[in-house]
């Protein structure tokens, strides 16, 4: 049975497909409930240690990633594993870089890569996606 999060969860984004993501600022405490089986971690240098399975992409703040072949490949499993399992994805704040890569997962989940951002903004967070340097990444993300 598919241990995911629960649809009403704080952070958590159902993509069109019914896959849930959670999205989350680290400078937060961790929030109540279930713990992630799975985290990507958009952080400019190196995350804290977690508990449970992760995996770092280098990710300055207000920027893009700096490995856009290695971002694909980390968001793409992030997606096939959220079908089954807690996934999460956290940068500092949980907007820019967490909005960016939550936008870039509906657009692999079948979201237009031009509706990818409002999708989000609506379903996540209004203020996601800071930049217009990270808007034209998520128009620009390879379904």
């Amino acid at each position: 049975m598919p241990e995911t999060w629960n649809a009403t969860s704080p952070g958590v984004l159902r993509l069109p497909s019914g896959r849930l993501i959670r999205g989350r600022g680290l400078r937060h405490p961790l929030p109540d409930g279930p713990q992630p089986t799975y985290g990507v971690y958009l952080l400019g240098r190196q995350p804290p240690e977690v508990p449970w399975e992760s995996m770092w992409l280098r990710w300055p703040d207000f920027r893009l990633p700096s490995n856009r072949e290695e971002a694909h490949q980390a968001l793409a499993a992030a997606w096939e594993r959220a079908a089954e399992e807690r996934v999460e994805l956290a940068c500092g704040g949980g907007r820019g870089r967490t909005g960016t890569a939550l936008a870039c997962l509906a657009v692999l989940d079948g979201v237009p890569a031009a509706d990818a951002v409002g999708f989000v903004r609506r379903h996540y967070d209004r203020h996601a996606v800071e930049t217009p340097w990270q808007k034209r990444y998520v128009r620009n993300f390879p379904a």
